[in-house]
C-alpha cells in the first residue's frame, strides 16, 4: 500500500511538472530583514522549491516605516507599472496592510487573480465582502492567544507578585490593548499586572531594571516609543534584555534568540507552510472559494533553551508538546535515534540470547510437562464414567474415552474417523448433526436428551451436554459431547408415574363402579324378563334375539369402560399429537358419573374450538387432568357437600401463540397462602391418606416431559389450574 502511495504521489509530481509554469506573486506587508516577513518567505519558498514549474515573485510594501493612503495610492501606480505585462495564477497576501491593499485595487491590478492571505490580525470578514472580493479570497488568520500566555505564566511562576506587559501604539500595538484589557481582570486577584505603553526607551529601561525577582515581563510589541523613535523588533527587545534580570515571555517566534523565555507563539513559519498548501491546492485547479478560511491560528509552544536554563525553568513539568530552540549539541541528542536504535539492538541481541536460552530449557521442562499431562488426561478421561467423544468441524470423531468405546461395544481406535451416522439410529444421528452445526456458528453450548437401543433390547436415556472448543490458535476445533446416563432417572420417574396411576386407583375402581351400575340393573331386569317367559312358556325366537342383542349392547359398554381403564394404566413411551377433546371425552367417561353423582357440575369450554391438540404422552396428560378434576371433586366433597351447596368444575381450553391453554377452575374454596407455594413438591399433602406425590408427578409430566408450564391461583373463592402444553414439535 505505501509503495503505492508514493508511485502515486511521484506520478503526480511528474505530471505537475510538465504543465506550464505557474505565476505567483508574494506580496508582504513589511521590509526585508523583519524576521517575521523573512520567515513567512522561507516556508514559502521551501515548500516550492520542488515544483520547478512555480515562479515566485516576491515584494516588499514596508509598511511598518509608513503606511497611509497616499502611500497606497503610489504603491498601486507603481505596481501598474511594474505587472501591466504579467499574469498571476494567485497572490500570496502577507499580513494585514497587503491585504487591505488588494481588496482595494485587485480589480484594477490583477483582475479575478485569486488571493490567499497570511499572518491576518484581528480579521474582520467585512473586509473581504467589500468590493465583492470575498469569491477570490482565503487564506489563514494569524491569532494571538493571550489567554492561554496568561496560564502558562501564572503556572510557571505560582508565586509572581507583579506582571509588566511592554507595547507601543502602533496600530497592531492597539488591537493587542484591547485584546488584553478583557484579560487582564480575570487575574488580578493572582498578581500585579502593569501595563506601559507610553514610556521613552532609556525611562523603560531604567524601570525594567529596578524590578524585584517576584516579577515577569510580557513583551507585546515595541517598534516605537514614546518619542516616535522606530525600532526594529530585534532593537527593541535587545535594549530591554540588556537591564532586565527577570524572565520574559513572547506572542511571536520572531523574539526568540533575542531574550524571551518563549510561550505559545504565533509562528511565521506555520503561517508559511499552511498558506502555501492552499496556493497549491489553487494551482492544481480547486476553486478557491471550496478553500476554507484557516480561522484557528496554527500557534505553537517555543522556548529557548538558554534563558530556560537561566531561570532553572523545566517546561516539560508545564507543557506537553513543544519546541525547543538553541541546544547546545549533544552527540545523542543530534544521533539520538541511531544511538537509541544501536543501543536498543545490542539489548535486544542480549535479551534474545538469554530468551533463547530460557526457551530451550523452558521447551524441555513443558515438554515434559506436556508428556506427563496427556498420560494424565487419557487416564482422567478413561476414569470418567460418563462416555464423552470428540469430533471435528466436519463431524467425524477424533477421540472419546473407554465408557464411550465400552457403551458402543468398540475399542477407542477404532472411533476414530467415524461419524454420528455410524454409532446412532438415523434420525437420531439427524438431529445431533443439526445440533452441532448450529453450536459451530453460534459458539454456545447444548443440552438435549437422546434414547438408545441396544442389541440386548434395553433402552438407554441420556443427557448430551455439547460445546465447542478451540486450538491453540482460536480456530474451532470442534464439538465436545459429555453424554450423561439418565436411564435410572427416568425408570424412576416413570415408576412413580405408575404410583401415582394406583394412588388414582380407588377413584378409579368407585367410577367404574358407577359406570356398571346400571348396565348390570339392565342385564339383571332383562335376565328375570327371559326367565318368566320361559317359566309361562311364552317365550319367542324374537324375545331372545332381542335380549342378546341388549345384553351384548350394555356388556360392550362395560367392557370399553375396562378399555379406558387399562388405557390409563398403560404408560405412554412415545411423543405423540393427539386432540385435547379426546383426552378430556376418555376422561369424562372414565369419572363423569361419578362427578355427576357427587352433585358436581363439570362443564367443558372449548373457546377457540374443539380441534386443539397436544404433542406429548397421552396417557401421562390423561393422568394429569384426571388427578387435578378428582382433587377438585374432593376439595368441592370437603367443603360443600356439607352445606348441600351444588359444586362447580369448569374446564376452558384456549390457543396461545405457542401453547394451547387448559384451565381447571373449582368453587370448592381457596388454597391457603401459606402452602400454595408448596403443593407442587414431592411428598407434600394436606390429605389424611395423601401420599404427596400426585401434584409433583403432575408438574414432572407437564414440565419436564412435555416441555410446557403448570401453575396454581386463587381467583376469589375459587382454584384456578393452568396448563401450558405445546401443540407441535419443536
Amino acid at each position: 500500500m505505501k509503495k503505492i502511495l508514493v508511485l502515486s504521489l511521484l506520478f503526480g509530481l511528474y505530471l505537475f511538472a510538465q504543465e506550464p509554469s505557474k505565476e505567483v506573486l508574494l506580496l508582504h506587508s513589511y521590509h526585508k530583514g523583519y524576521k517575521w516577513t523573512d520567515d513567512i518567505s522561507k516556508a514559502v519558498e521551501k515548500n516550492f522549491e520542488k515544483y520547478s514549474n512555480i515562479n515566485l515573485t516576491t515584494i516588499y510594501m514596508d509598511t511598518k516605516k509608513v503606511s497611509n493612503d497616499n502611500y497606497f495610492q503610489k504603491l498601486y501606480e507603481l505596481y501598474k507599472e511594474q505587472f501591466k505585462n504579467r499574469k498571476f495564477d494567485v497572490i500570496i497576501a502577507s499580513d494585514n496592510s497587503a491585504l487591505e491593499f488588494l481588496v482595494e485595487y485587485q480589480k484594477k491590478l490583477f483582475p479575478k487573480t485569486p488571493i490567499l492571505f497570511c499572518g491576518i490580525n484581528y480579521f474582520d470578514e467585512k473586509l473581504i465582502d467589500k468590493n465583492g472580493m470575498r469569491k477570490y479570497i482565503s487564506g489563514v488568520i494569524e491569532q494571538v492567544d493571550l489567554k492561554k500566555n496568561f496560564e502558562l505564566i501564572s503556572k510557571i511562576h505560582p508565586k509572581l507578585d507583579k506582571l509588566i506587559i511592554l507595547n507601543d501604539k502602533s496600530k497592531t500595538g492597539l488591537i493587542m490593548k484591547d485584546d488584553l484589557e478583557k484579560i487582564i481582570p480575570q487575574y488580578n486577584n493572582k498578581f500585579q499586572i502593569e501595563y506601559i505603553d507610553d514610556m521613552q526607551m532609556n525611562d523603560l529601561k531604567k524601570y525594567v531594571s529596578s524590578t524585584n525577582n517576584n516579577t515577569a515581563l510580557l513583551f507585546v510589541l515595541l517598534f516605537k516609543d514614546k518619542t516616535g523613535k522606530f525600532f526594529t523588533y530585534k532593537e527593541s527587545l535587545e535594549h530591554i534584555k540588556s537591564f532586565s534580570h527577570v524572565p520574559i515571555y513572547g506572542l511571536w517566534d520572531f523574539y526568540l534568540n533575542y531574550g524571551v523565555i518563549g510561550g505559545l507563539l504565533t509562528s511565521a513559519q506555520a503561517q508559511g507552510d499552511a498558506v502555501s498548501k492552499m496556493v497549491l491546492e489553487v494551482l492544481n485547479g480547486k476553486e478557491i472559494t471550496k478553500i476554507p478560511i484557516l480561522k484557528k491560528s496554527p500557534n505553537e509552544y517555543i522556548f529557548d533553551f538558554n534563558e530556560l536554563k537561566k531561570f532553572n525553568i523545566k517546561i516539560e513539568n508545564y507543557v506537553d508538546d513543544f519546541t525547543i530552540v538553541n541546544k547546545p549539541f549533544s552527540f545523542y541528542r543530534k544521533y539520538k535515534i541511531l544511538v537509541n536504535i544501536t543501543i536498543a539492538t545490542m539489548l535486544l541481541f542480549i535479551i534474545l540470547i538469554i530468551l533463547m536460552k530460557a526457551n530451550i530449557n523452558r521447551r524441555k521442562k513443558l515438554q515434559r510437562d506436556l508428556s506427563n499431562r496427556l498420560e494424565f488426561d487419557k487416564v482422567l478421561l478413561d476414569t470418567i464414567p460418563n462416555a464423552i467423544y470428540y469430533k471435528n468441524v466436519d463431524g467425524k470423531f477424533i477421540g472419546c474415552n473407554l465408557a464411550f468405546a465400552n457403551l458402543m461395544g468398540l475399542t477407542k481406535n477404532s472411533v476414530v474417523g467415524k461419524t454420528a451416522f455410524d454409532f446412532f439410529p438415523h434420525d437420531i444421528a439427524l438431529k445431533n448433526t443439526k445440533i452441532d452445526d448450529k453450536l459451530l456458528k453460534t459458539l454456545k453450548t447444548d443440552t438435549s436428551e437422546m434414547a438408545l437401543h441396544f442389541n440386548n433390547q434395553k433402552i438407554k436415556y441420556f443427557i448430551l451436554n455439547k460445546a465447542v472448543y478451540k486450538n491453540i490458535d482460536g480456530r474451532i476445533g470442534g464439538i465436545v459431547c459429555i453424554m450423561d446416563d439418565i436411564t435410572e432417572r427416568v425408570q424412576q420417574k416413570q415408576f412413580l408415574i405408575q404410583q401415582s396411576k394406583l394412588a388414582e386407583m380407588g377413584d378409579m375402581v368407585a367410577a367404574i363402579a358407577h359406570q356398571w351400575n346400571e348396565p348390570l340393573v339392565e342385564l339383571s331386569a332383562q335376565i328375570q324378563d327371559i326367565q318368566t317367559s320361559y317359566l309361562l312358556d311364552e317365550l319367542k325366537d324374537c324375545q331372545v334375539e332381542e335380549f342378546v342383542n341388549d345384553s351384548m349392547v350394555q356388556i360392550k359398554y362395560m367392557s370399553r369402560t375396562l378399555n379406558d381403564f387399562r388405557n390409563f394404566l398403560k404408560p405412554s413411551t412415545k411423543k405423540v399429537t393427539f386432540p385435547i377433546k379426546k383426552a378430556l371425552d376418555e376422561i369424562n367417561e372414565i369419572i363423569g358419573k361419578q362427578v355427576f353423582y357427587s352433585n358436581i357440575n363439570m362443564k367443558f369450554n372449548y373457546i377457540d374450538g374443539e380441534d386443539l391438540v397436544v404433542y406429548g404422552y397421552e396417557n401421562e396428560f390423561k393422568q394429569v387432568l384426571l388427578n387435578l378434576i378428582n382433587n377438585a371433586k374432593t376439595k368441592i366433597l370437603e367443603n360443600l357437600l356439607k352445606e348441600n351447596i351444588k359444586g362447580n368444575i369448569i374446564i376452558n381450553i384456549s390457543k396461545s401463540k405457542q401453547y394451547n391453554k387448559i384451565e381447571i377452575i373449582d368453587d370448592g374454596g381457596k388454597i391457603d397462602e401459606k402452602i400454595i407455594s408448596s403443593i407442587f413438591e414431592p411428598y407434600f399433602t394436606t390429605k389424611k391418606d395423601g401420599t404427596g406425590i400426585g401434584l409433583y408427578m403432575a408438574k414432572v409430566i407437564v414440565e419436564d416431559k412435555m416441555q410446557g408450564k403448570i401453575k396454581v391461583k386463587n381467583i376469589d373463592n375459587k382454584v384456578v389450574f393452568t396448563i401450558k402444553v405445546p401443540f407441535k414439535k419443536d
